[in-house]
């Protein structure tokens, strides 16, 4: 079944219930833009707001523009780009996208008005939905992007080399056109994170799409009275794809805005949020508001919360031990995946595992799993190797890289560049980016697991491994360090603290600095690398 009838069936059975929230408890300074006529006129400073719309009026919406895609000739096949921040308008968009029969594009809304053109020739975009945000880096591209014939904005004051998409979709029909699609039809291009390199435009099919709303549903249970929290950016298959879980079961989702630890409890208790899903940094932040008094958990009802999840890292067991001792009712679960399994799922820890936090966990839902030496044969429980996952999320290809496909697919197998090893017990721990793996003396130092030792202690607050180059021993172990806000920490204390570790695990070199991470949580180890190593980080040359 397309996801597109999934929404068909919410609108049908459901109509007058809520399906999305979008809240914004506060408005920041934005990005300065190009074009000196533009005025904020939606969103004014400093005001806060809340915006709901109904199954019904989510349908209707992506109906409508479909129906303005249909009339400017977009259709089957066709690509549609979308670069827009977290609101009520992003998922109608996507869904009209996909009932005419198009790909949806999501772009990250951090690339470089460079990145965005790469990415729109790339993926052979027809069309293309921004946000008052991107202002600036489209003017800046405008006229070398000579295959998007249409740039659709989204907001009040349209700039001029724009059409205003709510002035033209308010005249379109609201009904449905009704455009035959099928599991096998394309369906969407993601682009891979860009921590190894540039990104990669990965291709899905309808198919995958199902399936990870099966997954999501299959992993945490949701049903009709669940309310989803979603923060993380709508444009990668993370958050997309959890959100599934709420459009298969026809719960409602909230859309927040930041990520301060206030906002996240008061929206979880202001929506009544029984699911949440967090990224390593945000738990972290909200157990220290909470542990430094800043925050007060006596001012919120968070009686409806439920379950806590995490995905897109590895996550340390000491955070899940802080998490479980503050909220000791929660159930928790872990998820694993890529934008070319479909985002998350293909390995999940389950809620009855809890026991086994620091795995990744087993097999998702209609997945297989192996780990395989560097011939891709399957090692023996406890060895490490390359993680393989193979089930219907798998991408079809990277769109327009045939030799990069080659390189991890085979035999419906994907092979993910994850270094990962099986206990006794079938569950699936990752031990690190096979590239960033440190190979000091001969010996293989995973980063992983040092970084997962380093945060157990109670000053840091986050923490990077990488390898420097060292004319001795080849590479030597280099921990970046992010010390919390209030606390003070020594290399001399450090040292003292990996004690406990392999001599040869030992980091050789501490830096006290912070730690970049991308828009999905990843830590950034390219720009660590290009920062303390002098690499240079690979920009694939644009030949289209």
């Amino acid at each position: 079944m397309p996801i597109t009838d999934l929404l068909r069936r919410n609108a049908s059975l459901y109509p007058n219930d809520t399906a999305l929230v979008e809240l914004n408890p506060e408005v920041t300074e934005l990005h300065r833009t190009t074009w000196k006529e533009y005025e904020l006129i939606e969103r004014p400073l400093g005001r806060a707001f809340r915006r709901e719309i109904t199954w019904s009026v989510f349908n209707e919406k992506a109906n409508r523009c479909a129906n303005l895609l249909l009339s400017r000739g977009i259709g089957k096949g066709d690509k549609v780009a979308i670069l827009m921040m977290n609101g009520i308008e992003w998922l109608p968009i996507y869904f009209g996208v996909l009932k005419t029969g198009a790909l949806a594009v999501p772009l990250n809304f951090r690339y470089t008005a460079e990145e965005i053109r790469y990415c729109l020739e790339l993926s052979d975009a027809d069309a293309l939905f921004f946000g008052y945000e991107f202002i600036g880096r489209i003017e800046e591209i405008a006229d070398r992007i000579p295959r998007v014939k249409l740039l659709f904005y989204v907001g009040d004051g349209c700039p001029v080399f724009a059409e205003s998409y709510s002035n033209l979709v308010s005249n379109e029909s609201s009904l449905d056109p009704i455009i035959p699609i099928t599991d096998d039809d394309y369906a969407a291009i993601y682009f891979s994170s860009g921590t190894t390199g540039f990104p990669k435009a990965i291709l899905h099919k309808h198919r995958s799409l199902s399936h990870s709303a099966k997954v999501e549903q299959a992993h945490h249970g949701q049903t009709k009275d669940d309310v989803f929290l979603c923060i993380p950016p709508l444009y990668h298959t993370g958050a997309k794809m959890h959100w599934f879980g709420s459009l298969i079961s026809g719960g409602k989702a909230v859309l927040l805005t930041g990520a301060k630890p206030k906002n996240i409890l008061s929206a979880a208790s202001q929506e009544k949020c029984s699911i949440v899903w967090l990224l390593v940094p945000w738990a972290q932040d909200i157990l220290d508001a909470i542990e430094s008094g800043k925050v007060d958990l006596k001012d919120y009802d968070l009686s409806h919360w439920r379950l806590m999840h995490i995905g897109a890292q590895p996550v340390p067991p000491s955070l899940i031990r802080r998490w479980k001792s503050v909220f000791p009712n929660h159930q928790y679960d872990t998820n694993y995946g890529l934008s070319e399994s479909i985002g998350p799922g293909c390995v999940h820890l389950g809620v009855e595992n809890i026991h086994k936090v620091g795995a990744i966990g087993v097999p998702g839902y209609g997945w297989e799993v192996k780990i395989v030496d560097e011939d891709r044969n399957e090692v023996k429980r406890g060895e490490v190797g390359e993680l393989a996952v193979k089930g219907p999320g798998v991408m079809t290809c990277y769109y327009h890289d045939e030799d990069a496909t080659k390189e991890v697919l085979e035999d419906g197998w994907l092979f993910t560049g994850d270094m990962a090893m099986q206990d006794e017990d079938g569950f699936y721990y990752l031990v690190d980016r096979k590239k960033d793996v440190i190979i000091t003396g001969g010996e293989n130092l995973y980063p992983v697991q040092i970084e997962d030792f380093l945060r157990a202690h109670p000053a840091i607050k986050d923490v990077a491994v990488i390898g420097l180059p060292d004319a001795r021993l080849g590479e030597i172990a280099a921990a970046i360090i992010e010390v919390k806000e209030g606390d003070t920490l020594t290399e001399d204390e450090v040292n003292a603290f990996c004690m406990e570790l392999p001599r040869y695990k030992r980091p050789r070199k501490i830096i006290f600095a912070p730690v970049p991470r991308n828009a999905t949580g990843k830590i950034e180890k390219p720009r660590l690398r290009q920062i303390y190593c002098g690499e240079s980080l690979v920009k694939t040359q644009i030949t289209h």
